[in-house]
């Protein structure tokens, strides 16, 4: 380690130093611009409402290439999975021989505060997979959820089995009060319904300090110190850039999907104990019957191994697989396209 010069000379070179890199920085960051995460050419091929259904561009006409379709958490925007070229789920993806297509939940307003889980999993994810089963003539697809996206793919795909060909969970939380779970130990002491009644819509502000307070030092100061420790490299201030507005970018979330998911899965751990209902339909995993692999991260401060592993003992008739990945919970997307650890996994469960 380094020795640290604690005399008021050394204090002084130190903060010296600290200014110039701060000031040729700013240079930096005035040079690159502003980058936006996005790689990856892409259409939109159906819409419900505000939600869009999005393929990734390919060579091969769609039906030719296996099928799968991301469903996205509804507190971030999907833009993660397809950061930059060299840092692209959905490249790595794409280059395995699948033919990508993502669920984008979009930007709700005031007007649609009553939207809840039912209209989310029963209206939008149900009639976006109806749509790509005609277009690929398939009765069944291939799902795979990311974080919360795959609690609401588990609740799909035990709703609508004969419509899943098979699932991929990724960091997806699934008993929600194991020992280790600050976010759930934090959110089961929050009055909900006094949260919602105040701010209607919870804004992505309010839900991103949550998430950032959990790991204080590191994701708001220690950060931000290394940041500006590799101001000389615009490869990475670039990714960092793109990093920082994919983190502070977030989409509100709707008032009433809020109160229920905070509610039922934070606080009463429903699905966990087989006592979830979506809308007027009761959610039981035992009723998974499709290939299902669950992939999880094992430094992930959000959703704790243990909180993914725990479908393995609720799965009881799915052929289940799991595999853990070194990496936090949003590094085991973002890592180099070639040779992706996650995509490699996937294709080489699904064969292709």
């Amino acid at each position: 380690m380094p020795r640290i010069e604690l005399s008021p000379e050394g204090l002084s070179r130190e903060a010296g130093e600290m200014a110039r890199r701060a000031a040729q920085g700013l240079g930096t960051v005035r040079r690159l611009g502003r980058p936006r995460p996005g790689a990856t050419p892409r259409e939109a091929v159906w819409r419900g409402d505000k939600v869009t259904l999005y393929r990734y561009a390919s060579a091969d006409k769609p039906g030719t290439r296996v099928p799968l379709l991301i469903v996205y958490a509804l507190v971030n925007r999907p833009d993660m999975v397809d950061l930059q070229p060299d840092r692209s789920l959905v490249r790595a993806l794409t280059e395995r021989g699948f033919d990508v297509y993502l669920l984008d939940w979009g930007e709700p307003d005031a007007t649609d505060r009553a939207l809840g889980l039912a209209d989310y999993v029963l209206r939008y994810l149900d009639a976006a997979v109806d749509w790509l089963c005609a277009e690929l003539a398939r009765p069944a697809v291939p799902l795979m959820g990311i974080c919360q996206g795959g609690t609401l793919s588990l609740c799909y795909a035990a709703l609508h089995p004969r419509k899943v060909e098979r699932l991929v969970t990724t960091v997806t939380p699934v008993d929600f009060h194991t020992a280790d779970d600050m976010l759930s130990h934090l959110v089961r002491h929050i009055d909900v319904d006094a949260l919602v009644d105040a701010y209607g819509n919870l804004e992505g502000d309010v839900l991103n300090a949550l998430f950032l307070s959990l790991k204080p030092f590191q994701l708001m100061q220690q950060k931000y110190l290394r940041f500006v420790d590799g101001l000389d490299d615009d490869a990475a201030t670039a990714m960092f850039l793109r990093m920082e507005h994919w983190i502070f970018d977030s989409p509100a979330l709707a008032a009433r999907a809020c109160r229920e998911f905070a509610r039922d899965f934070y606080q009463a751990n429903a699905l966990a104990r087989g006592a979830l209902r979506i809308g007027s339909r009761a959610v039981h995993l035992e009723q998974l019957a499709m290939p299902l692999l669950n992939v999880y991260a094992r430094d992930d401060h959000l959703v704790p191994p243990a909180a993914s592993r725990a479908l393995g003992a609720l799965v009881t008739a799915a052929p289940y697989a799991e595999h853990e990945l070194p990496g936090g919970h949003i590094g085991i997307y973002v890592a180099r396209t070639r040779g992706h650890a996650l995509a490699t996994v996937i294709g080489d469960w699904v064969g292709t």
